[in-house]
């Protein structure tokens, strides 16, 4: 099997032109997609740690969400991580491929899976892409973030406890609170894993009762206590489970092929 086989098999589920036109999904590192594959290491980042696990672990190949090159770079040394990577990966004889936007706009994607952790039904683009691919592996129409109702109405403090348990999270950013706050019920929610705060105007205008995400700023929490609950987890947070859809979509397409997951906890963010 080649790396171009596990290229074309993830382009197959989440389409290249389905990325937002910042974005730069692809093959990031490496002249080896005819090369055979020895093995697949999948992560969310492209971090140093990731990829001496791949030497260690024999895979040339690593499948990230997050892409190594976002911006583009003037030189490559050692004065950043992303150029430090590039050596090693070039060094190693590492393909480096990521699926981020076009997998996050997919149905059946980032998002989708993040419905499916809270037992989400009728799930659905929050704003559907004009560009819909004539093929994938995933059926419905694809887009930003994601609505979806749940099964039977929560009461608001029962909700978000149970953002927290499928999310493993011990805290959120919230905009409700016990004491004083407006008696809410949570049915319709709409979420976007990441840096999702874009969303939330969408939000509001589909009549979600709750929205998810990874990121927000500040400013965006006012004034809204009685329009819609606001629960933030944390970028790494919301999309942490990506790395089991990746493996998911290529273990069904290629039930042979070794697939290692890191076990690097990439997030760069400590509470203490």
């Amino acid at each position: 099997m080649k790396i171009k086989d596990v290229a074309e098999t993830l382009e197959r589920f989440a389409p290249l032109p389905l990325q937002e036109g910042y974005d730069n999904a692809g093959l990031q590192v490496g002249l080896t997609a005819g090369d055979d594959l020895t093995g697949v290491l999948l992560c969310l980042d492209v971090t140093e740690a990731v990829l001496r696990e791949a030497v260690a672990r024999r895979c040339n190949l690593v499948v990230s969400h997050h892409p190594l090159l976002f911006r583009g770079l003037k030189r490559v040394g050692d004065a950043t991580m992303v150029e430090r990577c590039l050596r090693i990966a070039i060094r190693e004889g590492i393909a480096v491929y990521s699926a981020h936007t076009n997998l996050d706009n997919a149905a059946g994607g980032v998002n989708w899976e993040m419905a499916r952790r809270l037992d989400g039904e009728r799930i659905r683009p929050l704003v559907p892409t004009a560009v819909q691919p004539d093929r994938g592996a995933a059926e419905g129409v694809c887009g930003s973030g994601a609505l979806f109702e749940l099964p039977e109405p929560l009461e608001a403090g029962a909700f978000l406890r149970k953002v927290k348990a499928a999310f493993s999270v011990e805290r959120l950013c919230t905009n409700w609170h016990p004491e004083g706050a407006p008696e809410r019920m949570v049915r319709r929610v709409a979420l976007c894993g990441g840096a999702g705060d874009f969303l939330l105007g969408a939000a509001l205008e589909a009549g979600a009762d709750a929205f998810l995400t990874g990121e927000m700023h500040y400013h965006q929490y006012f004034g809204l206590e009685e329009d819609i609950l606001i629960g933030v987890l944390g970028h790494y947070e919301s999309e942490q489970y990506t790395v089991g859809l990746l493996r998911r979509i290529l273990a069904e397409a290629h039930p042979g092929l070794r697939l290692e997951e890191t076990t690097v906890n990439t997030n760069p963010i400590h509470y203490l």
